[in-house]
């Protein structure tokens, strides 16, 4: 019968089963440190607002004015009539801060990564991909109907051995900052491969850009590359920003193809002219306020230090991102909870978002933070069963 397509019944016992159900939390007010999930009050270590922006003053004052001036929503897609002045601007000062001829807007991250690859390659190209990339990178590559080769996590020397053997184009695409370890993806390694085997490289740096670097460009500054040595560089804005959006920046000719081909920028609706006024004060706010991410390392460096001290088993990551490896999904659920009902916000990540055996507690932290509010999380951790 027609309705026993609707009957998920089984395939959702198993899935929690498996220990792999997911659920939404209902959370009210501002994203900050202090945070209301479910009614109660938390301390949050689940957020991506690495620089305290998501309820900055000025990035909110900007929000409020632009929405006098453009309204609420954009109307249409950017090519019909929603490429307002503000997103132009915003475009333009992220050319000029990521050192690129140009950069092109997104609705979202997962949406550019889509566009770019899709956009890019076809069927008889290859597309390259590290084994623990985001999902929107490898969809993308699916997408694009290219050949999609997934060498082990950060081997050169596995890529290298897959370019050798790859005659048409190819198009090698990365995590910056891989989302789910903290580490960083080999660049200065990845670009020279890249030149040598003459291949297109793509970086989506959503946890790295605002974060890393002197100024926050990222990876790429961290390592002090230049255009010519990552020319496709996908950042997020609803990161470290603390907004919403996504841009891709790099060559004049590459930012002109993705307006004829990326589909998911051709075919739909601009993010809110607000968002792009409101991000632009991120972007001034990140260059001039250096002291944030300063305060961030140091907090990465308290946490760390003390997890060392309780003998927990941290993964090599100098970023915000701190994974404490469990294994078992249904302990990492039963630690997140402990961790709940002790007052914090802690997520319980499991497959498929991270390979099989590799469930984990995901840690994030802020520059909002404070230093005792680390102590409390490392010592709520020593009084878990991890």
């Amino acid at each position: 019968m027609a309705d026993d397509f609707y009957d998920f019944t089984d395939e959702l016992t198993r899935i929690g089963q498996q220990g792999l159900y997911r659920r939404r939390r209902l959370t009210d007010g501002p994203q900050q440190v202090q945070l209301v999930v479910d009614g109660r009050r938390l301390l949050n270590f689940s957020s991506n607002d690495y620089l305290g922006l998501a309820n900055h003053p000025q990035v909110k004052a900007a929000f409020r004015n632009a929405v006098d001036h453009y309204g609420v929503g954009s109307g249409s897609a950017h090519l019909i009539c929603g490429h307002s002045r503000a997103h132009h601007a915003l475009e333009e000062e992220l050319a000029v801060f990521t050192g690129r001829d140009r950069a092109l807007l997104f609705s979202t991250g997962y949406m550019a990564n889509l566009g770019i690859i899709a956009g890019l390659l076809g069927r008889g190209d290859d597309v390259l991909q590290d084994r623990l990339n985001h999902a929107s990178l490898l969809d993308g590559g699916l997408l694009s109907a290219a050949r999609l080769q997934r060498y082990r996590h950060a081997d050169m020397e596995d890529l290298q051995q897959r370019l050798s053997v790859v005659k048409g184009r190819k198009l090698i695409a990365s995590d910056g900052v891989f989302s789910m370890d903290g580490d960083l993806a080999p660049l200065p390694a990845l670009s020279a491969l890249a030149k040598q085997c003459q291949a297109g490289l793509l970086v989506d740096d959503a946890h790295g850009f605002g974060v890393l670097g002197a100024h926050g460009g990222g990876i790429v500054e961290h390592f002090g590359l230049r255009q010519a040595d990552v020319p496709i560089l996908m950042g997020t804005l609803g990161k470290a920003f603390g907004t919403f959006g996504a841009f891709v920046a790099g060559p004049e000719q590459l930012i002109e193809m993705l307006i004829q081909r990326a589909r998911s920028y051709v075919f739909t609706t601009a993010l809110p002219a607000a968002v792009a006024e409101a991000s632009r004060v991120s972007l001034r706010l990140l260059q001039t306020g250096s002291w944030r991410r300063e305060k961030l390392q140091s907090l990465i460096a308290q946490f760390r230090q003390g997890a060392v001290q309780q003998g927990l088993q941290l993964m090599d990551s100098f970023t915000a991102i701190q994974p404490i490896v469990i294994g078992d999904n249904r302990l990492a659920m039963q630690s997140g909870q402990a961790l709940l009902d002790r007052g914090f916000l802690v997520s319980a990540i499991r497959p498929p978002t991270v390979p099989a055996g590799t469930a984990r507690l995901r840690i994030t932290l802020s520059a909002e933070h404070q230093p005792a509010q680390i102590d409390a999380l490392l010592e709520a951790l020593g009084r878990v069963r991890l």
